[in-house]
This record gives C-alpha cells, sequence and structure tokens, in this order.
C-alpha cells in the first residue's frame, strides 16, 4: 500500500498579500454584473467600475477622490465628504458608459457602517447605480456632508491645519461643489 502524503498547496501571491479573495471575486465574476470597486486609503479614495472579459477586465468607468479638485475642492480628499463625491462623480461617468448596476467590491478591508466605502456606494446610488445594499450600513446626510467635522471642530477638535478652507464652511462648500458635479455632467 502507497504511503500517503499530504502536500502543501503554495496560495496565489495576491491572496497571501492580502489583496484578492478569489472565491468572493469568482462569485462577483460569475454574477455577470460589473463590480464596483471602492479603495481607501489615508489621502485618496479609488472607485473603478470594472466589467469581466475573458481577456482581462475592463475598466468602464473610474474616479478618485484627486480629480475633485477640478471641481473646485479645497477640504482633504480623503475623508467622508470627498467619498461621497468620489462616488457620485464615478456615478456619473458608469452612467455615460450605459452601466445602470453593479456589485460592490471592497475588497478585503474591514467594512464598518457609514464608513467612507459606504459613503462612496451612497454617491453612486445617488447618481442612480442600482446596488444591493442595506439602506441601515450607509451614513446619514449629516456625515456625509461634512458637518460632522465642522461640529467637531467647533468643540475645540484639533488637527484641521491641513484644510484649505474653515472646517465650519465644510457643508457649504460641499454642496457647491456637489452641484457643480452634478451641472457639469449635465452640460457634457
Amino acid at each position: 500500500m502507497p504511503k500517503i502524503t499530504k502536500r502543501y498547496k503554495m496560495p496565489h501571491m495576491r491572496r497571501l498579500d492580502k489583496k484578492t479573495d478569489y472565491s468572493k471575486r469568482l462569485k462577483m465574476v460569475k454574477a455577470g454584473i460589473p463590480r464596483a470597486t471602492v479603495r481607501k486609503s489615508l489621502e485618496n479614495i479609488a472607485i473603478q467600475i470594472i466589467k469581466f472579459e475573458e481577456a482581462g477586465d475592463k475598466v468602464l468607468a473610474s474616479g478618485s477622490s484627486k480629480q475633485l479638485e477640478a471641481y473646485g475642492w479645497k477640504a482633504p480628499n480623503g475623508n467622508v465628504p470627498a467619498a461621497y463625491l468620489t462616488g457620485l462623480l464615478t456615478g456619473l461617468k458608469a452612467k455615460k458608459a450605459n452601466v445602470t448596476e453593479a456589485i460592490l467590491d471592497v475588497g478585503l478591508k474591514k467594512s464598518t457602517k457609514g464608513s467612507r466605502i459606504y459613503a462612496a456606494l451612497k454617491g453612486m446610488l445617488d447618481a442612480g447605480i442600482k446596488i444591493a445594499h442595506d439602506p441601515k450600513i450607509l451614513p446619514d446626510e449629516k456625515r456625509v456632508s461634512g458637518a460632522h467635522i465642522a461640529a467637531y471642530a467647533a468643540s475645540g477638535g484639533k488637527g484641521f491645519t491641513k484644510y484649505g478652507i474653515a472646517p465650519a464652511e465644510l457643508p457649504k462648500h460641499f454642496a457647491e461643489v456637489k452641484a457643480k458635479i452634478i451641472s457639469e455632467s449635465k452640460g457634457k
């Protein structure tokens, strides 16, 4: 009788690097619906609407919070209001590319209710992209507009030296930039 030995199977490098969950990605690919990937860092939010093709994934629309500066955004690019505006901008680009629905792909990031990932989701939803979600996970309007940042600054909070505007003006500034994004997307 032959000796039975266990063989070690080396996992994919992207899995070892904690970049890809292959079983989760396979389920999304089999659905046949484009993926809305949201990736965040401390200073940027990046969103892509990606369609699977056998030759390789095809990016249908993309947006970055760094692009908000072209619309007059003066606040940092890594906060909740910037995530919402990036989601709105990417969603409007996706609508022009005839994308009507998508699946949210958050990657391997921890999912937290009301986070920047879900602020970006809310922006894409407001742009008209259908994405399955539980409404309880979305941040409220005050958080999306930056009112929580203004309230924290008013209560004596520190850490606003890199803001290009006074934190108390953030909700007003957010509304101006949002209106500009919407008006310019209709004009093009």
